[in-house]
């Protein structure tokens, strides 16, 4: 705590001018048992009711919780995941951990922390007890209505002795990968000063929904409320631009002339999405989605109107299927044959291009924008190459991203010829006490040999910023976590794990017409060992077949087990899914 018993400012700039908000220190995580009358006790079954290795959704009466039994002992905790809400018995559950079945998040059966992402909350741990061969269960009735438990963190000491223009940490984004950063640090009893800034005018935000739920407001979709800040003393300046990094002075100079000094330094700015190069793309209407005002304009303006999406890219789909039932026409344009080619493959790609044909959703393929075409300083036609004239009201671009690195060219910090931020296992960068993390960065991949790759999934911006904030209180964790996304197009999400960039092969099982498969992408893949003493050896090698990522489709909990499989360092053969054995998903595999 601050000297004057409040908590730390919360900064932030209304129309440029700074504001700074104090609010009295309250607790968030609590004794969940402080009150007898909030206590629940129940029997919930017999010990023989549940096998090792099961788990169990029981009711206490005022509430839900999961029971788990493993190796012979009993758990109780949260049965909601605290990102989306998943049914966590419908999840996987491997060596202490159960992981969502939805999108991949992990948590410890004996704590209920969080282990992977995504989300930012844990699961509440129940007590369990056995008496006269039966389970009880105690808990408290808030835990068991909230589902949710919010790690011990640390605060600022003494936060009143601070420069206004000097922080011990600096974060540089406030996504998901600079928000888990400042979490992480105070979680590990960080009690010194931490900074975000962000371009943004928003605290930090669940930016998957901008595509995915277009209407949703600010403060419906923020990560954190804005009394967290003020409670953690997680300083964040928005509407700040960092224009340059001196890494030798350890100062960041802002668009404004500002500057602040630091001692730790993460870099996470996230992409700056790519703009069309035709004619008359600067027009009104054009819309580049990158905050909830620029959702909440396009959905307003396209209800009953005429919408052309350019780039079959995840938000481009995303955005054509959530305006499908709500505008007049949706039509996307796309370079490429079918959409998502590159990434689920040319089969899985036609069966989703079938699904949004039969939601009314036009396709224009193998073509490109060439000119848009207004009236009255409005939007009007969209040109393609091909000849093709569209009529539209409002033009969505998704057409890629760049990372957001321009600012730090001169800085010395090294940046690969696209512009990615190169890291090492720690989340380091080549310049000591900087890190970087999230979507402008290239990292080693351990499912991939340690491959250097960019994965610019919201999960894996989580895992960035714990890693990262780890390593600045030097505990020399590395990362090794498994890259897992999904999407969600007509009340269906694809759900995918691994990194199956340069696929040769896609081996499918299911029904793609009924949109209930699962897609194993395969690999020829080098492996290498030796053979002999340590004074005397030589190296052997083989290549083979090895599935790398899984997509799936109405086939949950697969990808989640799958996600459990290649964590653990396994690997699945090609020739084992193409002849449908599956004892590789109970570990009697490679």
């Amino acid at each position: 705590m601050s000297p004057n018993g409040k908590a730390s400012p919360l900064i932030y700039k209304v129309n440029g001018t700074a504001c700074h908000y104090h609010l009295e220190e309250h607790s968030i995580a609590s004794n969940p048992y402080h009150n007898p009358k909030d206590v629940v006790e129940a029997s919930v079954c017999h010990v023989k009711d549940l096998e090792n290795g099961q788990m169990r959704e029981v009711d206490l009466g005022c509430g839900k919780a999961l029971l788990i039994k493993e190796s012979g002992e009993f758990h109780a905790v949260g049965h909601k995941c605290p990102h989306y809400g998943a049914p966590l018995v419908k999840g996987v559950l491997s060596k202490g951990r159960v992981r969502c079945p939805w999108h991949g998040a992990c948590f410890n059966i004996g704590t209920g922390d969080i282990e992977d992402f995504p989300g930012l909350d844990s699961l509440p741990r129940f007590q369990v007890k056995i008496e006269k061969e039966k389970v009880y269960i105690r808990a408290s009735k808030q835990a068991l209505q909230t589902q949710r438990r919010t790690k011990m963190m640390a605060k600022c000491i003494s936060l009143s002795n601070y420069n206004l223009s000097s922080t011990n940490v600096l974060i540089i984004g406030a996504g998901a990968a600079g928000l888990v950063c400042a979490e992480t640090l105070r979680q590990e009893g960080f009690s010194d000063r931490i900074v975000m800034c962000t371009m943004d005018r928003h605290l930090p935000y669940d930016r998957p929904k901008l595509s995915k739920s277009m209407d949703s407001h600010p403060e419906q979709i923020a990560l954190r409320p804005k009394e967290f800040f003020c409670t953690y003393d997680i300083e964040v300046l928005t509407e700040m631009q960092v224009a340059a990094v001196d890494v030798k002075s350890k100062i960041a100079v802002f668009k404004d002339g500002f500057k602040m000094e630091y001692n730790k330094l993460l870099i996470a700015p996230g992409n700056t999405p790519k703009t069309l190069s035709c004619k008359g793309k600067e027009m009104e209407n054009v819309f580049n989605i990158r905050t909830p005002e620029d959702a909440n304009r396009v959905v307003k303006l396209a209800t009953s109107k005429n919408v052309v999406i350019v780039g079959a890219s995840f938000l481009g789909m995303e955005v054509a299927a959530y305006l499908a039932e709500r505008a007049h026409s949706v039509s996307l344009v796309e370079l490429e044959h079918v959409p998502f080619k590159r990434f689920f493959g040319e089969r899985v790609g036609r069966a989703v291009m079938k699904m949004f044909e039969n939601n009314r959703v036009k396709f224009y393929m193998q073509t490109e924008v060439s000119e848009l075409r207004e009236q009255e300083g409005k939007l009007k036609e969209v040109v393609l190459k091909s000849g093709k004239v569209l009529r539209a009201d409002v033009c969505v671009v998704g057409v890629g991203a760049v990372p957001a690195t321009g600012f730090l060219k001169q800085s010395g910090i090294n940046i690969d010829s696209k512009g990615f931020i190169m890291v090492n296992k720690m989340m380091q960068t080549n310049i000591p006490g900087v890190f970087a993390a999230g979507d402008a960065v290239t990292f080693p991949l351990a499912l991939r040999n340690n491959k250097k790759v960019n994965v610019p999934h919201w999960q894996m911006a989580h895992m960035h910023g714990r890693i990262a904030a780890l390593n600045m209180l030097a505990h020399g964790t590395e990362i090794s976590t498994v890259p897992y996304l999904w999407t969600a197009m007509f009340g269906k999400s694809i759900r995918y794990v691994g990194h199956g960039e340069g696929f040769d092969d896609v081996v499918i099982q299911g029904d793609l017409d009924e949109l209930k498969f699962v897609a194993f992408y395969t690999k020829r893949v080098s492996r290498s060992w030796r053979v002999g003493t340590r004074m005397a050896f030589h190296a052997e090698s083989w290549r083979s077949d090895e599935v790398v990522a899984v997509a799936s489709m109405n086939y949950d909990p697969i990808v989640s087990k799958v996600a459990e499989v290649l964590a653990a360092g396994r690997t699945i053969r090609k020739r084992d899914v193409e002849t449908g054995d599956m004892s590789w998903l109970t570990g009697k595999g490679t």
